[in-house]
């Protein structure tokens, strides 16, 4: 047996040999990336802009290239395109995916684009008609578009309640029976069977729903995994109730607008969705940076004004006039319907909402006949404005991890479209929005609530521009439908 156990002279030349061939294969091959990124002529080129991937947590100035509906290259080298958007000082992000938008409809998709959001899904009330919905949309739309099939208006439609959006009858007010209670649940398989996000839910809006009913939708939930969005009722008894629910039948639950439900009890609910989480449950929510609410003056949601003392109800808004409401003006609007504001946070709960680790930001955007709430196309750029440049209460990445990967994950075990949105990389959707970080602000009112922000420049849907140099595109509809993979046409 030899003793001799160091390598030959001749072994280690080879050794040294195979790995100078090596680096030049790697020398060469990456020489050969560099002229072909160089010799590729892209669909449009984004330079010069500092381009933020929370994924990857990339923060740097970089050339993106765009091939059709997708970013095809993310490079330090300038590339060339058909198209080219000089990004000199801006921010290069993914685009904004909005989980809680109201007024689903063209006009408002042109006003959620000026904010910088690129898909915006009506998950909190939804609807009873998966297919419908989506066929009435179907001629494309300005920005990515999607649906919950909703327990609201699936309720409206077992019960025969004739409100237009939020039930005002025996939705709202009368107890399901057995078989009433099983057509829901029917009904609400069907619309995961269509292809639906996910299921929607809100207890203020149907208080006369038992718990077995309740329990018979997240029971859905729990067997399909897919994830319901739930308005829950005011305050930590409120969450506790959802994350009971959510416990008992194992469903994904996200509890929508945090900070509006909660009011002053933002911190100890935040405090019981992290206990929740951190016992396993799938547990996520969401904030939207306003201190005032809206909703339909008619729903259930308001009952609990009705005889109220002048000043509580004085925490009432009717937009159309300013005026705060009486209980004569509040009975008389009562009667007409319509929306309304609610006054009822402070910027104290508000901030510990938006800037809390746990919470995405989602707009809970409201239009009707004209008639919003600022957050519609106010809500990302406020954030970026307020929050990130004005008090520094959030960094930049963590900001738009919150208006980009966080929803995205939310909702790709289901929808795995989902996971080419969110990103920033080669291979990911191009839907992009390019902002000035030192300009970037709100201006909408709840007078004006149609005024764009300052300081998106650029909006890219699909690889196309739905905003440039701060003025909205006309003509353009890139906006594809978001449907979960369950559905089969």
């Amino acid at each position: 047996m030899s003793a001799h156990s160091s390598s030959s002279p001749s072994a280690v030349r080879d050794l040294a040999r195979k790995q100078r061939v090596w680096l030049c294969l790697s020398a060469l091959l990456a020489a050969v990336s560099v002229v072909l990124l160089r010799a590729q002529t892209y669909d449009v080129v984004i330079l010069n802009g500092r381009v933020l991937d929370p994924e990857s947590n990339l923060d740097a100035v970089r050339s993106v290239g765009i091939t059709g509906r997708t970013i095809a290259a993310v490079s330090t080298e300038r590339l060339t395109g058909r198209t080219t958007l000089d990004a000199s000082g801006a921010i290069v992000v993914p685009g904004f995916i909005d989980l809680h938008a109201h007024g689903q409809a063209a006009e408002v998709y042109k006003l959620r684009a000026s904010d910088g959001v690129t898909t915006a899904l009506e998950l909190e009330v939804g609807t009873a008609d998966i297919d419908a919905w989506y066929r009435q949309r179907e001629s494309r739309q300005v920005i990515n578009f999607g649906v919950s099939v909703g327990h609201i208006p699936v309720r409206m439609a077992v019960l025969r309640d004739s409100g237009a959006f939020l039930p005002t009858g025996a939705g709202a007010h009368q107890a399901a029976s057995t078989g009433e209670i099983a057509e829901i649940v029917r009904r609400i398989e069907q619309g995961l069977d269509r292809g639906a996000v996910s299921i929607g839910a809100g207890f203020v809006y149907t208080p006369a729903a038992s718990r077995d009913e309740l329990l018979a939708v997240f029971g859905v939930a729990g067997r399909r995994r897919a994830p319901v969005h739930v308005h829950t009722r005011r305050g930590l008894p409120g969450v506790e109730e959802a994350i009971g629910l959510a416990s008992e039948t194992k469903a994904p639950l996200h509890i929508v607008h945090v900070n509006s439900t909660s009011v002053g009890a933002t911190r100890e609910v935040l405090a019981a969705i992290d206990r929740a989480r951190e016992q396993g449950m799938d547990v996520t929510t969401e904030a939207y940076p306003y201190t005032a609410g809206m909703t339909e003056i008619q729903s259930a949601n308001l009952d609990e004004y009705v005889g109220a003392p002048a000043e509580r109800l004085a925490r009432l808004e009717w937009p159309s006039t300013g005026e705060r409401l009486t209980r004569e003006s509040f009975e008389k609007y009562r009667k007409i319907g319509g929306p309304v504001v609610l006054h009822t946070n402070t910027e104290e709960m508000v901030k510990a909402a938006v800037t809390s680790p746990l919470t995405m930001i989602a707009s809970d955007a409201y239009w009707e006949n004209g008639i919003g709430h600022p957050r519609t196309t106010g809500t990302y750029s406020k954030v970026l404005g307020r929050y990130v440049r004005g008090q520094q209460a959030l960094t930049l990445m963590d900001a738009i991890r919150k208006m980009t990967l966080m929803p995205a994950r939310r909702l790709e075990a289901r929808v795995p479209a989902m996971k080419t949105k969110g990103r920033l990389r080669t291979g990911a959707d191009a839907d992009i929005a390019v902002i000035d970080p030192a300009t970037v602000i709100d201006r909408s009112t709840y007078r004006e609530p149609a005024l764009a922000p300052i300081g998106i420049r650029h909006v890219l849907v699909n690889g196309v521009a739905v905003v440039a140099n701060g003025r909205a595109v006309d003509g353009v509809t890139p906006g594809q439908p978001v449907r979960a993979s369950a559905f089969r046409p």
